[in-house]
């Protein structure tokens, strides 16, 4: 079952057409890895997936029901988009975590406060994610108090917490240095490993070979090629994306 479709998907900025009639699935469990130059429209379609932009065309579907849809010519919204919301966790690249909560409160306050959870019963979850996370002693931290890849971790339970049914990541190890970019990676392969569905936008293409059912490349607003890691990497039908996987194997 897929858990998200968007279907022709435009999106643009002024003269800039970002998002060009892009159409993608992700089915429950599957583990989807976008990668492609800067630019080539990646962050927006994750941005437009999750409703921080509005797409100009097309149809956003999560559990078969329309979030957006083209009527009379024109692109509408669902009126309540927070039915919608706690479907998907979003981790950004940089954190984005409240530098004036402890991570405990960074981690309970929305699913008290926008889902209505009982306040023990978070408490309790958020525990065991830190715990699961190697966090448990950083609870009563601030955010200013971690390394970088101590508060990406904390940002992945922040997600987590809301119980989403898939969840984004946005460069989630572009603002970090090669020794935190490995224990961030790490936690990512293991929750795919637990089935959990995930669209990750990203640079690393040994991970994104070594964790994904399906990888998509794109470039200048479109889809130019996708497939399972072993095809899109090792017997890579467009040239456009020869290109750009010879420029990470020098």
């Amino acid at each position: 079952m897929s858990i998200l479709k968007m279907t022709d998907i435009q999106k643009s900025f002024g003269d800039n057409h970002v998002l060009k009639q892009i159409s993608l699935h992700v089915d429950k469990g599957e583990v989807v890895s976008i990668i492609g130059p800067s630019g080539s429209g990646k962050s927006t379609l994750l941005r437009c997936a999750t409703f921080l932009e509005k797409i100009d065309a097309g149809t956003i579907t999560y559990d078969e029901r329309n979030a957006a849809e083209m009527k009379n010519g024109k692109c509408v919204y669902a009126r309540n988009l927070n039915d919608f919301r706690h479907i998907f966790g979003l981790v950004f690249q940089n954190f984005n975590l409240f530098p004036h909560r402890t991570v405990m409160k960074n981690v309970t306050d929305a699913p008290i406060s926008v889902l209505h959870r009982d306040p023990k019963e978070v408490r309790a979850l958020a525990e065991e994610l830190l715990a699961k996370m190697g966090l448990s002693e950083k609870a009563d931290a601030y955010p200013c108090e971690l390394s970088g890849g101590q508060q990406q971790r904390v940002s992945i339970v922040r997600a987590l917490a809301m119980q989403p049914e898939i969840l984004f990541f946005d460069e989630p190890t572009s603002a970090l240095d090669p020794e935190l970019t490995g224990e961030v990676l790490k936690v990512i392969k293991q929750l795919a490993e637990e089935h959990m569905t995930m669209v990750i936008v990203t640079h690393e293409m040994s991970f994104a070979r070594a964790v994904s059912d399906r990888v998509i490349f794109m470039d200048g607003g479109v889809i130019v090629e996708q497939g399972k890691p072993e095809d899109v990497f090792g017997d890579t039908q467009e040239e456009r994306t020869k290109q750009f996987l010879r420029h990470y194997e020098r």
